[in-house]
């Protein structure tokens, strides 16, 4: 049985309104935002593009396929959207929902920068600037230290840990916790057992809950929320880089041609670029 994983979301630029003369009001024809659905291992690549950005445009549309096309979708891979989510638990109730890795990566870099940037405000009474050893660091600190050089872990660590304790000890405290969580996620494709996902789990919750750090709160939070997306992702691999890499090519080609107002089109020429010849 073909394995169909989904979804998408693209950003396409500017809304385009038209005035509809019988109920005397503007309606959208082109929406600021659209959804690709894509195929990513059945070889169609980009199914279809939907107007709009919610959970009905997104259910209409699965709802659409036959009964038989739905019951072959076994996972959708997304991002930490709530609409995807609603829309997918919806239309596809059978289906594995998967979070992408890269988005969790995401948020605990970017609760890292957030936390970097309000100690240097707090305590420095100004952004960060170049003679700021914190500010010098920024690069390393969404690094992963898996991939860098042992000499530069120390020196990241050396520097934080020189810092006056106000700015330094929550910057590390933050960074540990973006790698505890890095770690967790380096299980995937591992076959990891459940005493090694709950042992690095709650290394990263408590690690968050040992600070006052409310950034790592809300990643901790956001974590927890969206757990049993993750989890399936560490006992499946499922990414949704080829959801990724249409929406880069969409954006590209629209650019080029200065934008599409049919989605239709421009589907057409996603797909000719990526070279899904077939129409079906």
């Amino acid at each position: 049985m073909p394995l169909r994983r989904v979804l998408g979301e693209v950003r396409r630029g500017k809304p385009c309104w038209s005035f509809d003369e019988v109920t005397a009001s503007w309606t959208t024809t082109v929406d600021r935002w659209h959804v690709g659905f894509v195929d990513l291992i059945g070889g169609q690549g980009l199914l279809a593009q939907v107007e709009g950005r919610t959970s009905a445009a997104v259910t209409d549309w699965l709802t659409q396929r036959p009964a038989a096309w739905r019951e072959q979708v076994q996972a959708v891979a997304i991002d930490m959207c709530t609409v995807f989510k609603a829309a997918v638990r919806e239309a596809l109730p059978h289906a594995m929902l998967v979070v992408d890795h890269f988005h969790v990566v995401q948020l605990a870099n970017r609760a890292v920068t957030e936390v970097r940037r309000r100690m240097t405000m707090t305590h420095r009474g100004r952004r960060g600037r170049a003679t700021d050893p914190e500010w010098q660091q920024r690069n390393r600190l969404t690094r992963s230290a898996a991939r860098m050089r042992t000499e530069h872990v120390d020196r990241l660590t050396d520097t934080l840990s020189n810092l006056p304790a106000k700015i330094g000890q929550p910057i590390l405290a933050a960074w540990n916790a973006k790698e505890d969580l890095l770690d967790l996620l380096a299980l995937a494709r591992t076959r990891p057992d459940r005493e090694t996902i709950a042992r690095l789990l709650h290394r990263f919750y408590a690690r968050c809950a040992a600070t006052n750090l409310l950034e790592l709160h809300r990643l901790a939070t956001t974590i927890e929320t969206w757990w049993p997306e993750i989890l399936a992702f560490l006992h499946t691999g499922i990414t949704n880089a080829g959801s990724e890499g249409a929406n880069r090519v969409i954006k590209t080609i629209a650019r080029n041609a200065y934008g599409f107002r049919n989605p239709e089109n421009q589907r057409l020429r996603t797909r000719r670029h990526r070279g899904h010849l077939n129409p079906a």
